[in-house]
């Protein structure tokens, strides 16, 4: 996570709680702020001023993943308890943080109790890494993504989990095709339909086959169906290409529940078929 040096000296300063609204913190606690972050720091004579030093730890931890346990423990809606009694409230924090930290593309949002950082400009990176980094595609992979879907979903982001659904397929796609025929296998080439098509043959589950049943046949239909749907909520509706009407929680949650579903499947019925030998990974 990076920021510019301006929203890190200011979110430096919101932990020492050097503005309304935030909790203080001496410099003991400063200390043991950050070194719950890492650090290996001691409070002793000759400290630098609150203000000096949280800069100085926040900018040592700019540009890399803790910044974001920074975030969270910095929300801790717990340490605005006591400020209730004044008017003080972590919602009101928030919001001023996410002034800041939008110009970097990022917000801070409510996941439960507690909050989390997401990326403004939604998840597909994100997922598709996440894939190429594995060595195995796996129900849990998939699950793991699929319940980042649904985070979304809980807090109202419904174009962000149709994105994130969308790029889940697409992950799935490249994955297998990547595995059972790598030297054929073109990528993420952003049309999702010929993409199902080319992993539905991989995973020899043409409809065209003569010895597959016709209620098999009608299934297949059905996910090809479902593919064409998510691709024309996703330029419609998702984060991606601008929304050109405003999607809903049902919507959002057609998109997550058909994804899982297709992915499942598609997993399944690769993990099968190697496992009575009529494919075999490249």
């Amino acid at each position: 996570m990076k920021l510019s040096d301006f929203s890190a000296q200011r979110i430096a300063e919101f932990i020492a709680g050097d503005l309304s609204g935030w909790p203080y913190r001496s410099g003991p606690k400063l200390v043991a702020f950050f070194n719950k972050m890492g650090f290996r720091d001691v409070y002793q004579q000759g400290f630098p001023s609150r203000s000096a030093f949280s800069k100085e730890k926040v900018a040592e931890l700019n540009g890399k993943p803790k910044l974001k346990d920074v975030i969270r423990e910095m929300l801790d809606p717990r340490l605005w308890i006591e400020l209730a009694a004044n008017g003080h409230v972590v919602e009101a924090c928030a919001i001023q943080l996410n002034e800041i930290l939008r110009y970097d593309g990022y917000e801070a949002i409510r996941d439960g109790n507690f909050y989390k950082v997401r990326e403004l400009a939604g998840g597909i990176i994100e997922v598709e890494n996440r894939f190429e980094e594995s060595q195995e595609l796996g129900e849990l992979l998939i699950e793991e993504q699929i319940q980042k879907c649904r985070e979304k979903i809980d807090v109202g982001d419904y174009s962000g989990a149709i994105t994130n659904a969308r790029s889940l397929i697409e992950a799935v796609y490249v994955k297998i095709e990547a595995e059972l025929d790598p030297s054929q296998s073109v990528g993420n080439d952003g049309d999702l339909v010929k993409m199902f098509n080319r992993t539905r043959k991989l995973l020899q589950l043409d409809p065209s086959r003569q010895d597959i049943s016709d209620s098999l046949k009608q299934v297949l239909t059905g996910l090809s169906n479902i593919i064409n749907g998510l691709a024309a909520m996703r330029n419609k509706m998702s984060d991606a290409h601008g929304v050109t009407y405003k999607p809903s929680r049902h919507h959002a949650k057609l998109a997550v529940n058909s994804a899982k579903t297709l992915a499942d499947f598609l997993f399944d019925s690769m993990s099968y078929q190697i496992g009575k030998g009529s494919l075999t990974k490249k």
